[in-house]
């Protein structure tokens, strides 16, 4: 069977067993910490928690794209480790038992996969008797069911919380990929067992006291690697055997003419690019772009660590774009997101995949110099390697390649121990993840009890008759609110927008008979409408009955900022290109925000056509209009989605203009003007990158707008009035003061120069007299590296014979230079100018090196040059 074959059989299976069918969801949470080797814990955990219910079906089923962080490192080194993959799963939350957990498991393996019984081995927890006797009813031998302890067969969210015991099941691949022992079974490191479904029964609720009660229904939550499945049923002992990743690995083949299986360190590169380019192009097509940190810093270690091992093949060429192409090839039909978003993956590949290729040069520059320090035989500190992995991503394996190169080795230990450190942060981060599961705060409990608000603010910004919910003062839900309090109140309906979608949240007055309250914000907490601020007057309790008043004048120009950025994306995908979708926003009263996706610094001539464009649609008054229709509907009427978001099966549609084509259709719940011409006016105020592979745009519109452009000519005035000139001619006469300033600095560099050169030459009355030649030490202030090499010129010129020089200068910008420099014949009698340097900065803690002829350098600051003179003279006056 393909994988596809295995995937969809696995959800037919379930589905037919009453379970619902849930599409994958986002590749990775927002915390690139969290591990997802259980992935149905992510995707379903709302309803572990039971602050959601399954409607109409007894279970969920989902194939869920997976991403593993903790152990990169390992990936290639063998055929288990993947970074991306896919997990076949099936959920209960109470809607059947463990017994018909493990008999549709044995029934899909057994009757569906053909999978032959003898060859099935199967695990439990130590005490799981009812798990062993299900399994034995169900015709397994008990020899094939082994009991291992807590760390293998207990699943806990932490210390406290949901838990119950787990079951696995087990693949014999054959004596031939075991340790040989004859102790030798499941659970065993070798690669004779090879687990393929663990499933496991969150029954019980740890209390403090360690003692296990019994949760209100039992959980059911299985996990089957399709990786895995694909690989058995390929009868393949490998999971790069099985046919996608087989098929990355045979375009590899092609593009490094590397042969699969006659060398090991290549098998390792051909399967980490496999590995990772699959994981590279599915990060992208959710929505995740490179960075510096976070998720996106997860994505460029990916990207690098696969270009480093296509140098490592021999591949010198831009490669990883043919990847992305083969991924999309083979799984674009079950994930169209490939598909759709196949311009921005590729466009975001090739830029990163250019931009690692200069990394690798400044990494080399970095590293050399490093090394150049090192005496004969000296190790490299572990810590440069780890700033070279951490700050340049620079491989720590090309970096002992080139150490070895050079005759050092590395301090693997102290990068190690950076880089256990390291993952200890990232641990720590992570674990308040897994607290969450046993602590439910205040508002996850009110969502039990409480209905979702419903929001009535497209009608208008007023709403009398509303019913309040409830009340949370500093964390707690509390039945009465009095004047001066902090509080959140919910009501049952409200005309004021919770913050969402990048749009600000409502501003206004919550107000009843016997109170007055100011609302400074309004947030959601999972569909429960927050309005924050404090009690001004009197008291409210819950289930008074309030009137909700929005700030409409604030709102207003909330709306039109938010119609404006609508207008904007569509602008920039006429002018840019498909590949643009939108990467975030903030649509406030006085600004908005729009971050999209783009690879290049947009020109001025670009930024003034989208400018003009959505002026143009601004200035044709065209209707903005709202209809609400199926998501199938939407996609089908060309209505834009906001890349990587989920929505549910009813959308709203925004529409600016009219007719089967609008300038712009998009899927939004926020707040719009009712035609664009209520924008006024819209104008951009900056333009600048916010990583590798996104662009930010921050306008204004209405009296945004107006105030900015204000501001500007008041500017424009004042710089007028202290040039003397008229607001007209600014520019004309700045040019004039930066001509004539450019021509004051020539002047006074070329006196100072020529000064500097007077002073050399005289300084060669006072020359060192070394063996077969001479040299002028000596200090020249106000000079940079440039002037240091013209002073050496002249004094070269002035010299009669051969010569040498040590010049020192600490610039006007504070700043020490240095250089060292000799004759040819000053050199073939020994002057050595690297050298020099390289022991005058390493003695006084300063940076440089060279060539024998000449050298350069900078020394920490001027307290130290006195001294390095002294030492210069010393060590020539010796012969060195």
């Amino acid at each position: 069977m393909t994988t596809a074959e295995i995937r969809s059989s696995f959800l037919d299976f379930f589905e037919a067993h009453g379970c619902k069918r849930f599409p994958s969801s986002s590749l990775v949470p927002d915390d690139p910490s969290l591990l997802l080797a259980n992935a149905g814990m992510n995707q379903f955990k709302q309803y572990y928690l039971g602050t959601k219910t399954l409607k109409d079906a007894i279970g969920a089923t989902s194939c869920q794209k997976c991403l593993r962080t903790n152990d990169i490192d390992a990936i290639g080194l063998d055929g288990r480790h993947l970074s991306f993959f896919e997990m076949l799963g099936n959920f209960a939350f109470g809607g059947y038992s463990k017994r018909q957990a493990c008999e549709w498991a044995f029934d899909f393996i057994v009757n569906h996969l053909h999978l032959p019984l003898d060859r099935l081995y199967f695990t439990v927890f130590t005490d799981d008797d009812d798990c062993a006797a299900i399994w034995e009813s169900l015709g397994v031998d008990p020899g094939h069911i082994s009991r291992l302890g807590e760390d293998d067969n207990f699943w806990a969210a932490g210390p406290t919380g949901p838990c119950g015991p787990c079951s696995e099941i087990y693949f014999d691949q054959g004596e031939e990929h075991g340790c040989g022992s004859p102790d030798c079974a499941p659970g065993c490191d070798c690669d004779r067992f090879l687990e393929f479904w663990n499933l496991v029964f969150t029954q019980y609720d740890r209390q403090e006291d360690g003692t296990l009660a019994d949760l209100p229904h039992q959980n059911v939550d299985t996990g089957m690697g399709l990786e895995r499945m694909a690989a058995i049923m390929q009868h393949k002992s490998s999971n790069y055997d099985g046919d996608i990743l087989w098929s990355l690995i045979e375009l590899g083949e092609r593009l490094s003419g590397a042969t699969y299986g006659q060398e090991f360190s290549k098998d390792v590169s051909l399967r980490i690019i496999a590995d990772h380019s699959r994981a590279v192009t599915f990060m992208i097509g959710d929505g995740i772009l490179p960075s510096n940190e976070g998720r996106g810093y997860v994505l460029r270690r990916l990207l690098r660590r696969a270009v480093f091992h296509g140098r490592l093949l021999g591949i010198e060429d831009a490669f990883l774009c043919d990847y992305v192409a083969e991924v999309t090839r083979l799984m674009g039909d079950t994930y169209p997101e490939l598909v759709e978003n196949a311009a921005l993956i590729e466009g975001t590949v090739r830029a990163e995949e250019a931009r690692f290729s200069s990394v690798i040069e400044t990494g080399r520059l970095y590293l050399e110099g490093e090394l150049e320090r090192l005496a004969e035989g000296e190790t490299l500190s572990g810590h440069v390697a780890f700033t070279l992995h951490d700050t340049y991503g620079f491989p720590v394996d090309l970096t002992r390649e080139i150490a070895l190169g050079a005759g050092h080795d590395i301090d693997q230990g102290a990068f190690d121990a950076d880089m256990e450190a390291q993952r200890s942060r990232a641990r720590a981060a992570g674990a308040t993840d897994s607290d969450a599961w046993s602590q439910v705060d205040v508002w996850t409990a009110l969502s039990d009890s409480v209905d979702a608000t419903e929001f009535h603010g497209y009608e208008g910004g007023e709403l009398r008759g509303c019913t309040v919910l409830s009340i949370v003062r500093d964390g707690e839900s509390v039945m009465r609110a009095e004047t001066g309090d902090d509080v959140e109140v919910v009501l049952d309906r409200t005309p004021f927008y919770a913050e969402m979608g990048g749009e600000v949240g409502d501003t206004g007055e919550l107000s009843g008979i016997e109170f007055r309250m100011d609302v400074d914000d309004t947030v959601s907490h999972d569909g429960l409408t927050a309005h924050v601020g404090r009690v001004k007057g009197g008291f409210v309790r819950v289930g008074d009955i309030v009137t909700a008043e929005v700030d409409e004048r604030r709102r207003e120009l909330i709306r039109r900022n938010h119609t404006a950025t609508h207008l904007l994306d569509a602008a920039l995908k006429r002018v840019l290109g498909d590949h643009v979708h939108q990467a975030g926003s903030l649509v406030a009263p006085d600004r908005l925000r729009f971050d999209f996706t783009h690879f290049e610094a947009l020109t001025q001539a670009q930024v003034h056509s989208i400018e003009e464009l959505v002026n143009e649609q601004i200035f044709l008054a065209l209707p903005v209009t709202t209809e609400l229709m199926s998501i199938e509907d939407a996609k089908a009427s060309g209505a834009v989605a906001l890349f990587g978001e989920k929505y549910g099966d009813e959308v709203r549609v925004v529409r600016a203009g009219e007719g089967p084509e609008p300038f712009s259709a998009e899927l939004c719940g926020g707040l719009h003007a009712s035609n664009t011409a209520e924008l006024g006016i819209f104008k951009i105020v900056s333009e600048g990158s916010v990583g590798s592979a996104a662009r930010r745009i921050e306008a204004v519109t209405s009296l945004g707008a107006l105030d900015f452009l204000n501001g500007r000519l008041d500017a424009l005035d004042a710089a007028a009035a202290s040039l003397k000139s008229r607001p007209a001619s600014v520019a004309g006469a700045v040019d004039d003061m930066l001509a004539r300033e450019r021509d004051l600095k020539a002047k006074l560099k070329r006196a100072l120069s020529g000064a500097g050169a007077n002073a050399a030459v005289d300084a060669l009355a006072g020359a060192i007299q070394c063996d077969g030649y001479k040299a002028v030490v000596t200090r020249l202030d106000g000079r940079d590296a440039r002037d240091l090499r013209g002073v050496w010129d002249t004094l070269r010129e002035q010299a009669k014979g051969p010569v040498a020089c040590f010049l020192v200068s600490q610039s006007d910008e504070g700043k020490t230079s240095l250089l060292a420099a000799g004759t040819k014949e000053a050199v073939e009698a020994g002057f050595d100018a690297g050298a020099v340097v390289k022991a005058i900065t390493g003695a006084f803690g300063g940076r440089g090196g060279g060539k024998p002829a000449m050298a350069q350098g900078g020394l920490p600051g001027p307290a130290v040059i006195a001294d390095a003179l002294d030492a210069v003279r010393e060590r020539l006056g010796q012969g060195k």
